[in-house]
């Protein structure tokens, strides 16, 4: 009997000596983890800087402050949060910047787009703003988040939106960089976050007609329908469902007033898209009646000032999708309530 006790305190010493050095084992690579992602999160890209120049051409400039006050809504993000609004009710404000978004990867803020030389754009070139727009790399080679779609924008309205933002007045209005959570480190130190680029060569110009090639430009590359009308995970902004299904949450911000959203099925699905419930008629009065849900996050009075022409083209690029059963049983979520499309 005192031998089998013997043995069993012999087993427990090596048992916790093991345990000792599993547990170093454990905290050295945790911490050589940490190391890492310090040391490797801050990466710069490269890639070619387009050949685009600013226009002073009038025709370009208005086309380019159509898109940054409509379908593209530059204005929804690159204005003072005290301005949102006012940009909401159709006032044109410089974009000098300033709206934030907490999320996940940490606290992202809109850059200054007035030409002001010190806290704006003019002293980039307009090489270095359009590889913002199509490569998502910023003029000192940081990667930016997956918030813009311009990637397959055409060259012609790429210089008109250049152009519009050189034809403003410069507002000085410094803008704290953005800031990484060490979540947000993570997933630029591990290559989950790399800066998007074209995926096909990008197109001179498109014809702006109520076509469904025009429909899905817009839907793409300007818009960003898809964007916000696809499942992602907003740790690292990937793609996670098909393409206009609904079911992306969008979390509460300094807007919404605690209430969480989410994007509902634009697929002319009959038992569970918006599109095969709406003619276009009723699709073009949806958009023309703006923001009905007070605090909805879609930049309604932005998509609410679209010509007929472009609200006709994503209509039937939209009816014209492989319908997807994906059942949005709620979009409105009240603060604290359980988040589910199931």
């Amino acid at each position: 009997m005192f031998e089998n006790q013997t043995n069993s305190t012999e087993i427990m010493k090596k048992l916790f000596k093991y345990l000792k050095v599993f547990g170093l084992i454990i905290i050295l690579l945790a911490g050589g983890f940490v190391l890492f992602i310090f040391a490797t999160w801050n990466k710069t890209f490269e890639a070619a800087y387009p050949e685009i120049k600013a226009s002073t051409d009038s025709t370009l400039i208005a086309r380019g402050k159509y898109l940054a006050y409509g379908p593209a809504h530059c204005a929804t993000c690159h204005v003072p949060m005290d301005k949102m609004e006012a940009v909401e009710n159709g006032e044109q404000i410089p974009l000098s910047g300033g709206w934030t978004l907490p999320i996940p990867p940490g606290t992202f803020r809109a850059r200054n787009l007035t030409p002001d030389k010190e806290t704006g754009i003019g002293n980039l070139t307009d090489g270095e703003i359009a590889r913002v727009m199509r490569h998502s790399i910023g003029h000192d080679g940081r990667p930016i988040f997956p918030f813009m779609p311009f990637q397959n924008m055409t060259d012609e309205d790429v210089t008109a939106l250049i152009s519009f933002l050189r034809s403003q007045e410069p507002v000085k209005n410094l803008i704290a960089p953005s800031e990484y959570t060490f979540l947000g480190k993570m997933v630029l130190a591990t290559g989950m976050i790399k800066p998007i680029g074209p995926t096909e060569k990008a197109m001179s110009s498109i014809e702006k007609e109520a076509s469904i090639p025009y429909g899905k430009y817009l839907a793409y590359s300007v818009a960003n329908c898809v964007g916000y009308h696809t499942e992602r995970d907003l740790k690292t902004g990937k793609f996670t469902g098909p393409d206009f299904a609904g079911g992306m949450i969008m979390p509460p911000d300094e807007f919404s007033g605690g209430y969480s959203f989410m994007t509902p099925n634009l697929t002319p699905d009959q038992g569970s898209g918006i599109m095969a419930q709406w003619t276009e008629a009723v699709f073009i009065q949806r958009f023309r009646n703006g923001r009905l849900i007070e605090k909805s996050p879609m930049p309604w009075g932005s998509f609410s000032r679209m010509e007929d022409v472009e609200l006709k083209a994503l209509y039937l690029y939209l009816a014209s999708l492989q319908p997807v059963e994906n059942k949005i049983e709620k979009i409105v979520f009240a603060p604290d309530e359980e988040m589910s499309n199931n």
